[in-house]
C-alpha cells in the first residue's frame, strides 16, 4: 500500500469505530527515543523515518509534526504523501495538542494506543480536548489492523555486565532506588523506561536496532523486584543471579494487569515522562501516586570511576578505527570508488577490529557534499552518492563496546574546498573549543554553557537548529538525560551537570544545497579546585580522533585556540598512534602537528 492508501484504510477504521482525530507517536510501549521495527508504526503511516515525530490523522487532513534536525528529511519523505510537514517549533507552527484542540469537534473523539503515548502527554491530550467536552479512546492500536507484515516483537537473547564493566552491584543499585523512594514517601515504584531497567538489573540486550536494551519493566517494592520480560532471553545464571537479589520474573505483557492488584494503601512513584498512559491508567484509582522523574536517571547518567576508565578505553579504541578510517579516506578518495554507504561499511570493518566491539551505536549519518547539509542524513541505495573529491564529507557514527558507546562527528575535507567552506569549518571548530575549555560552578546547567559553543558562529550570523550536546549512556541509550547543552530547555537535560556525566560537544553549520559541517567529541565533566566561592568543574575531552587541519583556516583562531587545538592533537597522537602501522603513524603525525 502507498502512504496514501494506508491512511485512507485508516481513515476508514476511525469511521467505524467513531474516532475524529487519531494520533501515531514515536514511540514504543516505554517511550524509548529510538525503537525497535515491530514500534515504527509513525513511520508506517507517513513515511517519515527520522527518529522524532508524530503524526495526527483527522478525516481530511493529515499532519506530522517534527523538530528541526528532520525539516529537509521530512519535506523530502512527506512530498506526494498527503501529510502536511509542522515544523515544531517555528513562528505560527501549532504545537500537537494545539492543533488537536482546534480540529477535534465538539463532542469528539481522540484516539491513540496507551501503550505508546507518554503518561504526562496523556494528561495533557486530556486537557486539550476538554474545551470540546472531548473525549479519548486508548485502548486500541489502530495501526496494527492495517500493517499486515508488521514485525513481530524481538525475541532475541540478553547478555550481563560483570561489576568490572559496572563498578556497582544491582544490590547496591537497589539500595540507592529504595533510598529514593523512602525520601519520596513511596513504597511502590514502577519503571517502564527500559534503560532504567537495564542499568538496576546491569542486564543488556538486542531489542531495539543499535541499542542494546531489553523489552521490559519493573516493578519495586521495599522487599522485592519483579521483571517483566520474556524469560527465554535470559540464561538460567542470570536467572539465579535475579533471584539472589530477590528479583523475581513475569511474563513481559503481565504488567497491565499485575499494577492493577496493588493496593490502595499504596504510595507509588512514578516518572510521568517515562511511564505510558495505558499503565498509568491501570494504577489502583484511590492510591496515592507520586509523580517524579525516575531515580535511577540521575543515578546513571553520573557514571562512577570503573564506568568512566571503561569509557575511556572505548573511545581509545574507537579512535583507532576512526583514524584508520581517516588514513584510508585520505589514501582512496577519486582512486576508487567510494560512496556514503560503502565509507560507513568501511568505518564498521575498522570498528569490528577492535576487541570488544558489539556494534553500531546508532544508524550511521554519512552525508557527502550537499547531503551533509540534513542533519540527521541516513544514506539509502536510492539516496547513496560518492563521497565528494571536491568538497566535505561528514559522518556522525558511533560504536557500541563492552567498555561504553562512544558517538563522534567528523567533516573530512578532499580537494578543493571554497573559502567559505573553510571558514565555515573554522567557525565550527572554534565553538567546538570554546565550549570544551568552559570553567564553571558546581549548580550549572548545560543550557547555561550552550552559548559558549555557539557564540563564533552567531558572530557570523550563523546558527544551527539542533543541541550543542547530550547525555551519552554506558552502552546503552546514546542520547540519555539529565542534562544536555541546548538554547531551547527540555525537561529531560534541566539537571546541573554532575561530576561523571559524559556529554557530547558537537556544534554543526549547515548550507542547505552546498555542504554541511558537525564536529563533535564526547567530554567528561570533572571536579576542579574548590575555594572559598565553592566547588568548579571542567570538562576532558575524551575522543581521540584527528581535526580535519586541511580544512582550518589558522588566522581565524587566538592564540589559545591553537594552544588548546594542538594540546588535543597531541593526546591523540600520543594515545593512537602506537597502535597503529608505521605507514599510518608518519600520516597521523602529519594530521596532529602543531599549527
Amino acid at each position: 500500500m502507498s502512504i496514501a492508501e494506508r491512511i485512507t484504510a485508516l481513515r476508514a477504521l476511525m469511521a467505524d469505530r467513531g474516532y475524529d482525530v487519531y494520533m501515531v507517536p514515536t514511540d514504543d510501549n516505554h517511550q524509548s527515543e529510538y525503537v525497535g521495527e515491530h514500534f515504527k508504526a509513525r513511520a508506517f503511516i507517513t513515511g517519515f523515518t527520522g527518529s522524532a515525530g508524530t503524526a495526527v490523522i483527522t478525516k481530511d487532513e493529515a499532519g506530522l509534526w517534527t523538530d528541526g534536525r528532520y525539516f529537509i528529511q521530512a519535506a523530502q519523505q512527506l512530498e506526494g504523501t498527503g501529510v502536511t510537514l509542522f515544523k515544531m517549533g517555528e513562528p505560527g507552527v501549532p504545537t500537537v495538542e494545539e492543533y488537536i484542540a482546534n480540529v477535534i469537534p465538539q463532542n469528539g473523539t481522540l484516539g491513540f494506543d496507551g501503550r505508546v503515548v507518554a503518561m504526562g502527554e496523556g494528561q495533557a491530550l486530556v486537557d486539550a480536548v476538554a474545551p470540546k467536552n472531548g473525549k479519548i479512546n486508548y485502548s486500541e492500536d489502530l495501526i496494527d489492523l492495517i500493517w499486515e507484515d508488521r514485525p513481530a516483537l524481538s525475541e532475541k537473547p540478553a547478555f550481563a555486565l560483570g561489576e568490572e564493566y559496572t563498578g556497582e552491584s544491582t544490590k547496591s543499585k537497589l539500595t540507592r532506588i529504595r533510598e529514593a523512594m523512602k525520601e519520596a514517601g513511596a513504597n511502590v515504584h514502577v519503571i517502564a523506561a527500559l534503560d532504567d531497567v537495564c542499568w538496576t538489573t546491569n542486564l543488556r540486550g538486542d531489542d531495539i536496532e543499535f541499542f542494546p536494551l531489553l523489552l521490559s519493566y519493573a516493578v519495586i517494592t521495599m522487599d522485592d523486584m519483579k521483571l517483566y520480560i520474556d524469560e527465554r532471553k535470559l540464561t538460567d545464571e542470570m536467572k539465579a543471579n535475579l533471584a539472589k537479589d530477590n528479583i523475581s520474573l513475569r511474563p513481559y505483557n503481565a504488567v497491565y494487569e499485575d499494577v492493577k492488584e496493588l493496593s490502595d494503601s499504596d504510595v507509588i512513584m512514578v516518572d510521568p515522562a517515562r511511564l505510558n498512559y495505558a499503565l498509568y491508567n491501570n494504577l489502583p484509582k484511590n492510591a496515592e501516586v507520586v509523580q517524579l522523574t525516575n531515580p535511577t536517571v540521575l543515578m546513571k547518567a553520573m557514571k562512577n570511576d570503573v564506568e568512566i576508565k571503561n569509557i575511556i578505553n572505548a573511545h581509545i579504541k574507537d579512535g583507532v578505527a576512526m583514524t584508520k578510517f581517516m588514513y584510508w579516506l585520505k589514501k582512496n578518495v577519486g582512486k576508487i570508488e567510494i560512496t556514503e554507504i560503502s565509507a560507513a561499511e568501511k568505518l564498521d570493518s575498522f570498528r569490528k577490529e577492535q576487541e570488544g566491539y558489539l556494534w553500531q551505536s546508532f544508524e550511521p549519518i554519512c552525508g557527502s557534499g550537499e547531503h551533509a547539509a540534513i542533519v540527521h542524513y541516513a544514506a539509502t541505495p536510492e539516496t547513496d552518492i560518492p563521497v565528494v573529491t571536491d568538497g566535505l564529507f561528514l559522518t556522525d557514527t558511533g560504536g557500541g563496546y563492552m567498555e561504553g558507546s562512544t558517538d563522534i562527528t567528523r567533516t573530512f575535507a578532499f580537494g578543493k574546498l571554497t573559502d567559505r567552506m573553510k571558514e565555515d569549518f573554522t567557525t565550527v571548530l572554534l565553538c567546538n573549543l570554546r565550549l570544551a575549555r568552559a570553567v564553571f560552578m558546581y549548580g550549572t546547567c548545560g543550557y547555561n554553557l550552550d552559548i559558549l559553543a555557539r557564540m563564533p558562529a552567531w558572530e557570523r550570523g550563523i546558527n544551527y537548529n539542533h543541541g550543542t550536546g547530550h547525555g551519552v549512556g554506558y552502552l546503552m541509550n546514546i542520547h540519555e538525560a539529565s542534562s544536555g547543552f541546548r538554547i531551547a530547555i527540555r525537561d529531560r537535560e534541566k539537571a546541573p551537570i554532575e561530576a561523571g556525566m559524559v556529554l557530547t560537544n558537537e556544534p554543526g553549520i549547515y548550507i542547505e544545497g552546498s555542504h554541511g559541517i558537525r564536529t563533535e567529541n564526547e567530554l567528561v565533566a570533572r571536579n576542579g579546585q574548590k575555594t572559598e566561592y565553592g566547588q568548579f568543574m571542567y570538562f576532558e575531552p575524551i575522543t581521540y580522533v584527528p581535526i580535519d587541519l586541511d580544512a582550518v583556516v589558522p588566522e581565524m583562531m587566538t592564540t589559545e585556540d591553537k594552544e588548546q587545538l594542538n594540546a588535543y592533537h597531541a593526546k591523540v597522537y600520543e594515545l593512537i598512534a602506537p597502535k597503529l602501522s608505521e605507514e599510518e603513524r608518519e600520516w597521523l603525525k602529519e594530521y596532529t602537528r602543531a599549527i
